[in-house]
């Protein structure tokens, strides 16, 4: 366990010398300290993170060169995947084989990354065609200066990895500031950056609580980026910090994404990816399938079947062999998800499954599945993201019926649709509003692909060629060619 910032290159202690428990969610037992970061290490690291982006080797060497360190990285994790899948799990509480697969995604997002590095040695300068032939022109696309990340808990070390690599492979540098629930994969990442020989300052990382070091991060005068991945509320607070400089701003939010089942879908695969789309991680996913609209004609078989299945779900600490939901993050979090469960109840809902504590369960933040009908449109959990292991389920008339009820929602991350009829499946896809849709499944996420949502799920996109453009500026160079004078004031 490391109990020091990763700032400049260097292992320091935060300067007031605080630090602050680790608790596993499974057994509500403190089994870390991790150093708590404050203004004055933000300060430290943003200044370590300029000196290395002004004057430093990183945003001057080839994109394969950046991508000799990143692939290096890619390495380090898939060789220790399994023991931070374990740390993973005690900080987080995800079941093992759920935190060993986000340990493989995230080397697969620095080895991605590396690739787009190394293609920026070819393509990071396009000729412009323009009218007037006594001028050239050209776009040179160039790294936008020091990005400061800030992530959430529910993927620590995966969401790191969508800011951290195409960071990098930009040619920026960066200041990453990570949960204070699941603070230690990311110092785990310093520790790899130190293995594989990154240059000192490329990648500093503070750790703390968002008050103390979070807010003086995104409002940090040396910081050119913003990237926040979390609720709506602090990406609010995000967005206002970085309103006082113009810095660039990316953010990922929430969501309440809806999954339009036809009465036509096989359902068992029905069933299958809403559990996944819901349980998954234990539902605290920012694209969770949380509102499952089912046609009428075949909602009372696929709700016996939903219930049984939920009923089966194995329930425990996630290292335990078997085990397919683990505990919610943390106290705060298991009481936030029982008072929302509460309030939907006291406005009409009904509980079909779970929504208590397991039975045998009496230590650690333990939650059964939970599925949630018989609530009115504007019932409290059919509207707002509970980011926990709970599923509203309404019945719907027609296709219009269903696309009017997805839509109706002030968030726009994802949204899904299954049906054997393919034209049907394509057509409520692209009268869905939002930015990832799934067809005939929930969840997949490829680093290839764009993501990120509309209306208040977010602005911009992370993740394949998008997410790299986050960190790039667009230069244009132009050159008046011509021998002839311009004649405009000396004639």
């Amino acid at each position: 366990m490391r109990d020091k910032l990763f700032i400049d290159g260097k292992w320091v202690a935060p300067v007031k010398g605080g630090h602050f428990p680790v608790i596993n969610p499974a057994t509500e037992e403190i089994f870390a300290h991790a150093p708590a970061g404050t203004a004055e290490d933000i300060d430290l690291a943003v200044a370590a993170a300029r000196r290395a982006f002004d004057s430093g080797p990183w945003p001057r060497m080839s994109g394969t060169e950046r991508a000799r360190y990143m692939r290096a990285i890619s390495e380090k994790i898939l060789e220790r995947k399994l023991d931070l899948g374990r740390l993973e799990v005690m900080d987080n509480g995800k079941p093992l084989p759920e935190a060993v697969w986000d340990m493989e995604d995230t080397a697969g997002c620095f080895a991605f990354y590396a690739g787009l590095a190394e293609e920026l040695d070819s393509n990071s300068e396009e000729a412009v065609s323009l009218a007037e032939p006594r001028f050239s022109s050209k776009v040179v696309r160039e790294p936008v200066g020091v990005a400061g990340a800030i992530i959430p808990w529910n993927y620590p070390l995966l969401m790191a990895s969508w800011k951290v690599a195409p960071a990098l492979a930009a040619g920026c540098t960066m200041v990453l500031k990570p949960s204070e629930l699941t603070p230690l994969t990311a110092l785990e990442l310093a520790a790899i950056a130190e293995e594989v020989g990154l240059p000192a300052g490329v990648l500093n990382i503070v750790t703390g609580y968002g008050a103390d070091a979070g807010q003086p991060l995104s409002e940090h005068p040396g910081v050119d980026k913003l990237a926040f991945t979390g609720s709506v509320p602090t990406g609010s607070k995000i967005m206002q910090a970085a309103a006082r400089d113009i810095k660039n701003v990316s953010l990922e939010l929430g969501g309440k994404s809806p999954f339009v089942v036809f009465a036509d879908s096989d359902i068992d695969k029905a069933v299958e990816w809403i559990m996944f789309g819901i349980f998954w991680n234990q539902g605290q996913v920012c694209s969770a399938t949380s509102r499952v609209l089912v046609e009428e004609s075949i909602y009372p078989r696929l709700m016996e079947r939903l219930i049984a299945e939920t009923a089966r779900i194995s329930i425990g600490n996630g290292l335990d062999d078997g085990i397919l939901l683990g505990p919610l993050v943390s106290k705060g979090q298991h009481d936030k998800v029982l008072a929302m469960i509460g309030r939907g109840l006291s406005e009409g809902a009904k509980v079909a499954h779970g929504g208590k504590r397991p039975v045998g369960l009496d230590r650690g933040y333990f939650l059964e599945p939970t599925i949630l009908t018989d609530m009115d449109e504007d019932n409290f959990v059919w509207r707002e993201e509970i980011f926990g292991p709970v599923v509203c389920v309404k019945p719907f008339k027609d296709e219009a019926d269903a696309i009017r009820m997805a839509n109706d929602s002030r968030f726009g991350l994802a949204a899904a649709v299954m049906s054997k009829d393919k034209q049907r499946c394509e057509r409520v896809a692209r009268a869905f509003r939002a930015g990832i849709i799934w067809i005939n499944c929930s969840q997949p996420t490829f680093t290839e692909a764009p993501w990120g949502g509309y209306k208040q799920s977010g602005i911009g996109r992370e993740l394949g060629k998008w997410g790299l453009s986050n960190y790039l500026e667009v230069k244009q160079i132009t050159s008046f060619d011509s021998d002839e004078p311009w004649g405009w004031y000396i004639k």
